[in-house]
């Protein structure tokens, strides 16, 4: 758990997210500390993730639900992810007509 920590916490500094998705019946405690909804995850030497990168979601609370479900709660904070990633890097979006005169297209 404490390499997992570590690993996380470094990670946090790259365009990345971990989703982590519990399967069976299981005490998910760790995972869901892991997934830092509940407060800053920190490596084993207190050092504080950066952004959060985690999302842990059990599967038993999707038995009975739609495939669909369970993707849209695996995925929910991917987009703010890559959001806060962009951002901490300064990166601002180029706007359409921007990206379309760097396009080269063959004839």
């Amino acid at each position: 758990m404490a390499d997992t920590r570590e690993a996380i916490v470094h990670a946090s500094h790259l365009p990345m997210s971990v989703i982590i998705v519990g399967v069976g019946n299981a005490d998910f405690s760790d995972m869901q500390m892991l997934d830092g909804d509940d407060g800053i995850l920190r490596s084993p030497k207190g050092e504080p993730v950066l952004r959060d990168i985690v999302q842990f979601v059990p599967f038993r609370n999707f038995k009975h639900a739609s495939p669909a479900a369970l993707a849209k709660s695996v995925l929910a904070e991917v987009p703010n992810q890559v959001v806060d990633y962009y951002n901490g890097k300064e990166i601002k979006p180029k706007c359409m007509s921007e990206y379309e005169s760097s396009r080269t297209l063959a004839p």
